[in-house]
């Protein structure tokens, strides 16, 4: 009888894992306007920073258990509780001002001036594109993707 060989790199009756393994780094936003930040994952860790803005994007950068490792815009890292996070794609202006187009293109006329520390929502971003179509107060249009944080450059938001 012929020997049956598993595939390269399984182990013979290995499983496949039953979720794949999480996407990190991925960018999320603050589900309220009370959000703790600690040192540490866990609720015993030191508090080090209480964010005040609901819809802020911040970058999850590790996971453990229910805690998750973020980053802010501004650099600043520590864990927060995975309940506090929306899968909400949001962005903040940074840099100078930034003019919300009509088109993605710059020579399109502007729909509002974005001042620095705007939030507003992803509404979808193009695969290796340098502009996003946003949302901010019921107004929207496109903006460059240098023009804020809160995407990678070139990522697809469906």
């Amino acid at each position: 009888a012929p020997v049956v060989l598993p595939p390269a790199g399984k182990p013979a009756g290995a499983e496949a894992p039953a979720t794949e393994p999480p996407n990190v780094p991925r960018f999320q936003s603050l589900r309220s306007n009370e959000v703790t930040l600690h040192s540490g994952p866990g609720n015993r860790s030191r508090l080090a920073w209480v964010y005040k803005r609901a819809e802020l994007p911040v970058e999850v950068e590790r996971e453990f258990e229910h805690w998750r490792a973020i980053r802010d815009a501004d650099g600043i890292k520590g864990w927060v509780n995975q309940a506090t996070l929306t899968s909400r794609r949001t962005f903040i202006v940074t840099g100078s001002d930034a003019k919300l187009l009509d088109d993605p293109k710059d020579t399109a006329a502007a729909v509002a001036i974005l001042k620095p520390g705007v939030i507003g929502r992803i509404r979808s971003c193009t695969k290796g594109s340098d502009w996003c179509r946003v949302q901010v107060a019921g107004r929207s249009g496109y903006l460059r993707r240098t023009q804020f944080w809160g995407s990678k450059p070139g990522e697809e938001v469906p």
